[in-house]
């Protein structure tokens, strides 16, 4: 190993031990995660700085960085399978029967699908105001080179219909979906979940020995893990000094120049869109900047990790413990959020595509037919997202095939895709927490105590101290 290496490890190490002083010293989750977040962003700075983009030396830190970045997130999604099964269960086992889950899962889907409707018309409106064209991309090998890996996979999004969507929610082998071996296995858990509720108290008068058996043991498996969550979640701030670092060291900064119109007008579009999100939060009678404090440190962790399937778990214990709303509310709307109606990749990011593309294909882009095409066929294909393999290239490939434009040039702008993609994660799970609030506030759930109780928020366990 390069002496150099070994003196980035080093650094790193006394980095952790740093945040681990913190911790020791009670310092609040939210403090800690914001400094994990800042020292990885001026570590990865400074070796960027020092020994270059693509520099080999820094590729072989990041190897290292990630058992602390990847393997927390690895343990994150190992809890997302137990942690909402015997949520929803239980939720549905508080509710003696099944009689608002169809409530709960009809008013979450609806809001995160409105919301990822105004999504694409926001991605539509930063796009023409910017001025936004694929005309004049330059494309080299590794563009080339996505170009034809986006066009390897359009055979098998062009078969896909809404109704096969839909299919791809259903639990044909629930316990190989347990496995988390497709994308859309959490919400096959979810409705497996449903039934084994259902179920449980469908048998509580006639065999309420058996019931009280059952739910005495899916209270015991709650316990233990939310126990196992709150072990995970105390290593957040490691984690997010290792996956900022990576970013940071690993990005290039002259190819973000060279795309900065489309960089500051995506994150024109995400910032416009979360503050809607804060404006129906208001609309709710909740104090809008309350809530945003509220959810930062979920919101940094969805930043850093750019994945909203991991951050289900700290996703349900936020909005529980610092929004107030119920856990199986909480549930519906993380797990349903992960993988339906995604704000930032099914919304913003294939609209401001499309939008770029149509004057390569000699469409004008503000043509009201095309306009109200695009957003109808972004709103369908809001739910098959997960079921083709996640994320917003997948998102891309559905409505730019449905609109019949060429895959390949979404592949232009792979260089900036990680930075973009930071922030319409955060986007994605800013979605989800709405839809939890809007779904708990209308069934008159949400314990306001929770809400307005401005203590540091703790979501690892330990007292928190001013």
């Amino acid at each position: 190993m390069a002496l150099s290496v070994i003196l980035n490890l080093t650094i790193f190490t006394a980095l952790i031990y740093f945040l681990y002083t913190l911790q020791a010293k009670h310092v609040p989750f939210t403090k800690r995660v914001f400094a994990g977040l800042g020292l990885g962003v001026v570590f990865g700075g400074l070796l960027q700085l020092y020994y270059g983009a693509g520099s080999d030396i820094i590729k072989t830190s990041i190897d290292y960085f990630d058992i602390v970045g990847k393997g927390y997130v690895k343990l994150l999604q190992m809890i997302i399978i137990p942690l909402v099964m015997v949520s929803i269960i239980s939720a549905i086992l508080k509710l003696k029967g099944g009689s608002s889950v169809g409530k709960i899962s009809g008013m979450s889907i609806g809001v995160l699908v409105v919301t990822t409707m105004i999504a694409a018309l926001v991605g539509i409106a930063w796009s023409l105001m910017f001025g936004l064209t694929a005309e004049g991309l330059t494309a080299g090998a590794a563009e080339v080179a996505r170009g034809q890996s986006l066009e390897t996979n359009l055979g098998r999004v062009e078969s896909l219909s809404f109704a096969n969507m839909i299919l791809e929610f259903l639990p044909a082998n629930p316990f190989l979906d347990m496995t988390g071996s497709r994308k859309t296995s959490t919400i096959a858990v979810v409705i497996f979940s449903i039934f084994i509720g259902i179920a449980a108290t469908g048998i509580a008068k006639k065999q309420p020995d058996v019931f009280a058996s059952f739910e005495s043991f899916v209270g015991v498996a709650k316990a233990i893990v939310m126990r196992i969550v709150t072990l995970v979640l105390r290593l957040t701030p490691y984690g997010v000094l290792a996956l900022m670092t990576k970013v940071i060291s690993g990005s290039n900064y002259a190819d973000i120049v060279n795309l900065a119109s489309f960089v500051m007008a995506s994150y024109g579009a995400l910032f416009t869109m979360f503050a809607i999100h804060l404006a129906i939060i208001a609309m709710l009678g909740l104090n809008p900047i309350r809530h945003l404090k509220k959810i930062m440190p979920l919101l940094t962790f969805a930043f850093t990790s750019r994945s909203s399937a991991a951050s289900i778990p700290m996703n349900v214990q936020t909005q529980e413990k610092a929004l107030g709303i119920p856990n199986g509310i909480a549930n519906f709307a993380a797990s349903f959020g992960s993988t339906i109606g995604q704000n930032g990749c099914a919304g913003i990011y294939p609209a401001m595509l499309a939008v770029m593309i149509a004057p390569t294909m000699g469409i004008n882009p503000l043509d009201i037919g095309f306009l109200v095409t695009l957003i109808a066929i972004i709103t369908i294909s809001s739910f098959g997202v997960a079921g083709i393999g996640g994320g917003a290239t997948f998102a891309a490939l559905i409505v730019l095939s449905a609109l019949d434009f060429p895959v390949a040039l979404a592949g232009l702008l792979i260089s900036i895709e990680p930075l973009i993609d930071m922030g319409r994660t955060a986007l994605n799970v800013s979605g989800s927490v709405t839809a939890g609030s809007v779904t708990s506030k209308l069934m008159g759930q949400t314990d306001m105590a929770v809400f307005n109780d401005d203590k540091p928020l703790n979501l690892d366990g330990e007292d928190a101290t001013a």
